[in-house]
Parts: C-alpha cells; sequence; structure tokens
C-alpha cells in the first residue's frame, strides 16, 4: 500500500499497449489494479491513464504536452519505447524522443518512473543496445528507473501472441512497479 497524502494529485500513465490492457478488460489492467491500490491505501490521487496501443515514443512526443497541461500530474510513468524496438527504429531515435518526454515531464514539474523495456533475443544485438537505453536515459535525467516491468512473468503469463500479458499476469507487473512507484510520493 502507498502511503496517504493530505492532497488529490494525479498519477499520468503515458504508455502503449502494456499499459492499455490490450486484449484483457480495462479494469484487469495493471493501471487499474493501482488506482484500487491508492483507494485502498486511503490516498485520493487519481490514476489516468493515456495509454495508447500501438504508440510509439514519436507519437507520445506529439501527445505529452496537452495531457500533461490538461492533468497537471505530480508523476508520470513513462512506459514507452517497446513498439519503436519491435519495428526496428533507429535507437538515436527512440533515446532522443525519451528524452524529449522526461524533459517535458520535467518541465511540467512532475516526477518521472521510467519504465524499462526488452525486446526478444532473435534481435540480436540491437536487443542489447535498446535494453541499454533506459538505464542510460534515467542516470543522465535523474530519473526513477524500473529496469523491465514484465520481469516477473513466466511464459504462461502472456497471451497467444507472446507479447501482451494475461489478466492474471496484472498483478505480478504491479507488484513490479510499486517499490519504485512509493519511492516518488
Amino acid at each position: 500500500m502507498l502511503a496517504s497524502t493530505v492532497h488529490a494529485h494525479t498519477i499520468l500513465v503515458f504508455g502503449d499497449s502494456l499499459s492499455a490492457g490490450y486484449g484483457i478488460s480495462r479494469e484487469a489492467a495493471w493501471v487499474s489494479l493501482l488506482q484500487r491500490n491508492l483507494v485502498q491505501s486511503g490516498t485520493s490521487d487519481t490514476v489516468v491513464n493515456a495509454s495508447v496501443s500501438g504508440e510509439t515514443t514519436a507519437g507520445g512526443v506529439r501527445r505529452l504536452e496537452n495531457l500533461l497541461q490538461k492533468y497537471q500530474p505530480r508523476i508520470v510513468i513513462l512506459e514507452l519505447g517497446a513498439n519503436d524496438g519491435l519495428r526496428g527504429m533507429p535507437l538515436a531515435e527512440t533515446e532522443r524522443n525519451l528524452g524529449l518526454l522526461i524533459q517535458q515531464t520535467q518541465k511540467a514539474h512532475a516526477k518521472v518512473l521510467l519504465i524499462g523495456m526488452r525486446l526478444p533475443p532473435n534481435y540480436g544485438v540491437y536487443s542489447q543496445q535498446f535494453a541499454a537505453l533506459y538505464p542510460k536515459l534515467a542516470k543522465h535525467y535523474h530519473v526513477k528507473l524500473v529496469p523491465f516491468m514484465l520481469e516477473k512473468l513466466s511464459d504462461d503469463h502472456f497471451q497467444a501472441d507472446n507479447l501482451h500479458p494475461t489478466a492474471a499476469a496484472q498483478i505480478l507487473i504491479l507488484q513490479t512497479l510499486l517499490p519504485a512507484l512509493k519511492a516518488l510520493f
């Protein structure tokens, strides 16, 4: 459970299908579980899920500023980049876009929880370089990092596409994210 706060704040989840709850009910997704966790812990914080299936970092750069103005979040959970990697986008472009998203969030006086991603091993060296982007960005911008949100999942926690977690996996994702999120309160 997260500690109680006096004032209501917004936590903006800004991600792709992994946060949008692709293939499962929205109520079963980790973002909804986070909101329930906050309510149970007595906080009045609100979680806004601005995640879009298929979103890339470039799409995120186009959308984030308006969302920051609209919701004025105190924390942004930034979970983007997987679609860039799966499409083989240039790593420099993904890194630049993630950097811009972090900078936009910090300029809006919100804290960032950066969620790292990994690619399947068949992407070879690109996969290793891709995974290395996240710790590099977290260090450069001094933001909290969860190296890989799917870390606790086993093969049976994925839908038939082997990319998207099942409803049963969502609590494990939340458990992976909560310690780093708690540190931002």
